[in-house]
């Protein structure tokens, strides 16, 4: 049987420190108002501060640290030590060996913030138990100032991260803070999410996942975790540790269930910490084939059509996250042969794609889509794939490119496909530059679809159906679903998501129209015309073919927009 832990008193009465009648009138004091008798000893002047933590040290079997506010210490110890993890965690470096770090703290025994230390550190961590007040004149002494003193050198550098493989935890990675920021990315992958929110509120962490377009909220560690969770993750994506003040961006490499997943990074400073977001970037799940897209047959015959022309601009448009690099991804795969070279500018690359050349827009060195454009047609390229069109000269640049024997994709942020056209005249684009150069706009949405497994027949209400410019005689013959949902689908009806299209070709009438600068509605009538089914039509086809609900198309749409089928 472990010896018995001696009480505070009898450790300072043994240190001859104070009397047993002062330690009693402590104890007696301090059962009165709730306070720590070492606090109360230290008020009455019974005790100073140093000699309370020495003797805690003693009950605790810690190390001690017997220095003063006037201890001088190396400038080289201070350095190892980022200022703002000392000044958040409230240490300082004591001492060095060959494979340790003493800190001094009057809280060595937070297990939290010795598993935060380690990792952003990079080695091993003891701690000594120190007076408080002496802890905070060393902290003001050596770590105030406003400047990068004291921020660890190159520590960044040598902070190394290795691909970390989830399931295969063992030694130091077996940390608490490391089990929990792994777990819950691990948790996101299995629950096919496409994001990780860690977002701090006032009194607790928010995690949130991403599925299929909706948040989902999952339990929330506690307040005093904020930090070593931010900090793991900037660990991981190799960010700054000691900038708070910025936003900042990185990437995480991992290796799950024997597959590789990629992850970008992002971090936002607010008002109660600093808000966290994780993209999970599964190349396995989200690269998919044309025939997985959504597309009814008649239209992945017109898609395909389109983008296996020789040359002009393929444009998808639509909202954030919408789902347009995934589309545009599906069309380089489907292009993507020995006797055909591809050159992408991407902000940021995505995915890699064996085959194709990728190319990064980098801003701090001036490395825009428009640059990157102008050298690709020096590459003599057959298909070249712009991230995004955001202004004229990368507009212009396109164009030429697409007049002069390149097939060209890229994408817009409009709402509908005819809207394309007026936007890049609107951008400063010659209209007779537009009518000539774009082949087709796909304007495109994400719906989720119902869950096979729980998916069920069932008699929409009058208004409901009018919700989507429907009538009852509409639906005679059709069978609508929904679904309550199930073990399968989590419980929300729902597993997965398919696109919905509305693609517009160019044809003579609407060229003719964009070259004289006509308005979207008459765009929009004109390709009507012409056979363009729009996104909401697409979107209500999905709804009869037992696809979606007739919420998702609300969700994606304005029924005053719908049009009778």
């Amino acid at each position: 049987m472990p010896p018995k832990q001696k009480l505070l008193g009898e450790i300072l009465v043994a240190m001859k420190v104070v009397s047993p009648e002062q330690v009693q009138e402590s104890l007696e004091q301090a059962k009165a108002d709730g306070s720590r008798i070492g606090e109360v000893l230290v008020k009455l002047k019974f005790a100073t501060g140093g000699e309370i933590s020495r003797a805690l040290a003693k009950q605790l079997r810690l190390k001690f640290f017997p220095g003063t506010s006037e201890t001088e210490l190396p400038q080289a110890l201070i350095d190892l030590v980022p200022r703002s993890v000392a000044q958040e965690h409230k240490v300082v470096p004591v001492q060095r060996t060959e494979k340790t770090i003493v800190l001094a703290s009057p809280e060595p025994l937070d297990l939290f913030a010795l598993d935060n230390l380690r990792f952003i550190l990079n080695t091993e961590v003891e701690t000594a138990l120190a007076d408080p007040i002496v802890i905070g004149a060393l902290l003001r002494k050596y770590y105030s100032g406003d400047g990068d003193a004291g921020l660890g050198g190159d520590l960044e550098g040598e902070v190394s991260v290795k691909e970390d493989s989830i399931g295969d935890m063992t030694g130091e990675e077996d940390a608490p803070v490391i089990r929990l920021v792994h777990k819950i990315i691990l948790d996101a992958i299995n629950d096919r999410a496409s994001d990780i929110h860690v977002e701090p509120m006032e009194d607790r962490v928010r995690i949130r996942v991403r599925i299929d377009g909706q948040c989902v909220e999952r339990e929330s560690p506690a307040k005093q975790l904020q930090g070593p969770i931010i900090s793991r993750i900037k660990i991981m994506s190799r960010m700054d540790m000691a900038e708070k003040r910025r936003p900042q961006d990185g990437r995480i490499k991992m290796v799950v269930d024997g597959r590789e997943i990629d992850f970008r990074v992002s971090s936002l400073p607010a008002t109660h910490g600093e808000s966290v977001v994780i993209r999970i970037l599964d190349k396995e799940k989200s690269l998919v084939g044309l025939d997985q897209l959504g597309f009814f047959a008649g239209d992945e015959a017109r898609f395909n059509k389109v983008i296996k022309r020789p040359n002009g601009i393929f444009l998808v448009t639509g909202p954030t996250g919408s789902g347009k690099t995934t589309t545009l991804y599906a069309a380089m795969m489907n292009l993507n042969r020995p006797d055909v070279k591809i050159i992408t500018a991407e902000n940021p690359i995505e995915y890699n794609i064996t085959g194709i050349n990728q190319c990064e827009v980098r801003q701090r060195i001036d490395l825009t889509f428009s640059r990157i454009l102008r050298a690709m047609l020096r590459q003599a390229p057959n298909i070249i794939l712009v991230g995004e069109i955001r202004d004229s000269e990368t507009a212009d640049i396109a164009i030429q490119a697409a007049l002069t024997g390149h097939l060209v994709f890229s994408t817009l942020h409009t709402n509908d496909a005819p809207t394309a056209i007026t936007r890049l005249i609107d951008m400063g684009v010659k209209p007779f530059l537009v009518a000539s150069a774009i082949l087709a706009v796909m304007a495109q949405r994400l719906m989720r679809i119902l869950c096979d497994r729980c998916k069920s027949p069932y008699e929409p209400t009058e208004t409901e159906l009018r919700q989507v410019g429907l009538r009852p005689e509409d639906i005679e013959g059709k069978v609508l679903y929904r679904s309550e949902g199930c073990e399968v689908c989590g419980y929300v009806g729902f597993r997965g998501r398919k696109g919905a299209f509305e693609l517009m070709d160019m044809t003579p009438e609407l060229r003719e129209l964009a070259f004289r600068k006509r308005p979207t509605n008459e765009l929009r009538k004109e390709a009507l015309r012409g056979g363009m089914t729009t996104l909401q039509q697409d979107a209500v086809r999905k709804v009869f073919a037992g696809i979606t609900t007739i919420d998702e198309v609300l969700w994606i749409t304005q029924s005053a927009d719908l049009s009778l089928l």
